[in-house]
């Protein structure tokens, strides 16, 4: 390892006079290696655990919701034509197409958050921040497969310059920085986030209720040669049309107009749970966030506290508004009443809420800071975002909005815990005040200390004796 920690430094350009190509050498040389110096004292911790490692945790959690999104991408575009509907059939086109979305959304999303990481941290003279290690890789799995990389390039961009260098970088923003580059896509260009049409890869409207497979690119082309060489199924040229029967819509979609018996008409419980769906990249499959979820809460690198609340402000919401729903259904019931109905753990496998609880809302810049009030914090994130999910009747789903919210709302969360501390220590205080001058002044019922004979009892020294 020295030598090879030796052949790098070789390269190691001068901070004067190349500050931009400085920035990014150190910047992939703190990635390779831990940090060559540490605090020193005996009051200090001494660790190389460093930020930028306490991230890459993050990252490794977030791997295998990169290998499962890669290939639901390739098994939706297929299942909409009626193709290699087996979980393993035509495993290795499933595969490649996904892989040939989501690279091109992984290096948009780096090329652009890092850029501008390098371009800032250049003009300040200090190293890039660690910040967007985890940013970068959140963003592609909370995309549609089709978003249009322009867009989601304008949408890092705001996100990484108004919602984090804007306010000083790293360890600064008030906003999750991810979410911010969704929430501008979902307000700038609804169109390509939303709706029953862009959750499954390369299908295109080419008439009124008529959809097809767009044609396929010469990557998927010189694949095919590829695979035609093994004696492998090919791509072939597209435009074949959808299966009879298909939709796009996601499950939270069907929910919000037929409810539960809706969505069991056309998905099913357990491939809901596994997350054989539409939706974005990697939010759908429950047993791998539970994966995710129980590595980086064992390596304290999201607290429990946070998540835990949120479970219980999702099932005391989604309690609530199954005691408001009516208790029969019928097919005039308003979709709404529907929504309600659906028992909480329903609630829970669909959609994102698994995914925004471990990974969004645990992020420790932009939520509560106090143990008591993470509590507070997962819990309202997880309550005010099912409400929104279930009333409202634009967009079925709500963590992106709840959680931006909360963030806004963490410092005066963490401001009235403080103070609700302050007041109970100082009501301590007081009480132990209170006794302290009562054993001083009294035993039993009688006064042995009075104004009128104080002159006659004299400390001793420093010690407290009269």
């Amino acid at each position: 390892m020295k030598a090879l920690n030796d052949f790098v430094k070789k390269f190691e350009p001068d901070h004067a006079t190349q500050p931009l190509l400085s920035t990014t050498y150190d910047a992939f040389y703190t990635f390779l290696f831990q940090p060559g110096s540490t605090t020193k004292g005996g009051v200090h911790v001494r660790d190389g655990m460093d930020l930028k490692r306490q991230m890459v945790w993050v990252v490794l959690a977030l791997q295998l919701l990169y290998i499962f999104g890669t290939w639901n991408i390739g098994n939706q575009h297929f299942n909409a034509l009626g193709q290699y509907t087996g979980l393993l059939e035509g495993f290795h086109l499933k595969i490649v197409y996904g892989l040939i979305q989501v690279i091109p959304i992984f290096v948009v999303t780096h090329v652009v958050g890092l850029g501008i990481e390098f371009i800032y941290a250049a003009k300040k003279g200090h190293s890039v921040e660690e910040g967007f290690l985890v940013s970068g890789a959140l963003i592609p799995l909370i995309m549609p497969p089709d978003i249009p990389l322009w867009i989601l390039g304008l949408s890092v961009a705001f996100a990484v310059v108004l919602g984090k260098e804007a306010f000083g970088g790293t360890g600064m923003n008030i906003w999750n920085i991810a979410l911010l580059s969704r929430v501008f896509i979902f307000f700038a260009y609804p169109t390509t986030i939303s709706g029953d049409e862009v959750w499954i890869s390369g299908i295109e409207k080419v008439d009124v209720g008529v959809y097809a497979s767009e044609a396929y690119s010469i990557v998927h082309h010189a694949f095919d040669w590829v695979f035609a060489g093994l004696g492998w199924n090919t791509f072939g040229q597209g435009g074949q049309l959808v299966a009879d029967g298909f939709t796009g819509a996601t499950p939270l979609g069907i929910a919000a107009k037929e409810g539960w018996e809706g969505v069991s008409a056309v998905y099913d419980q357990s491939a809901i749970f596994w997350g054989n769906i539409p939706g974005s990249i990697g939010e759908s499959s429950v047993p791998l966030i539970l994966i995710g979820m129980a590595f980086i809460m064992f390596t304290r690198i999201a607290d429990y506290r946070t998540i835990v609340g949120g479970l219980i402000g999702f099932m005391v919401g989604g309690f609530m508004l199954n005691a408001i729903a009516p208790s029969e259904l019928t097919a005039d019931t308003p979709g709404i009443f529907k929504f309600m109905a659906i028992h909480p753990l329903r609630q829970m496998i669909m959609g994102s809420f698994l995914f925004a609880i471990t990974f969004m809302a645990t992020d420790p810049v932009s939520s509560a800071d106090t143990p008591t009030g993470k509590w507070i914090y997962g819990f309202l994130v997880a309550f005010i975002g099912l409400i929104i999910r279930v009333l409202n009747p634009a967009y079925p789903e709500g963590w992106m909005l709840s959680i931006l919210l909360m963030n806004t709302f963490a410092p005066l969360i963490d401001h009235y815990v403080y103070q609700a501390n302050i007041k109970r220590r100082a009501k301590r205080t007081a009480s132990m005040a209170k006794t302290r001058d009562e054993l001083i002044t009294k035993r039993g019922d009688v006064e042995v200390f009075t104004p009128e004979n104080a002159d006659d009892y004299r400390p001793v020294g420093n010690l407290g004796i009269y």
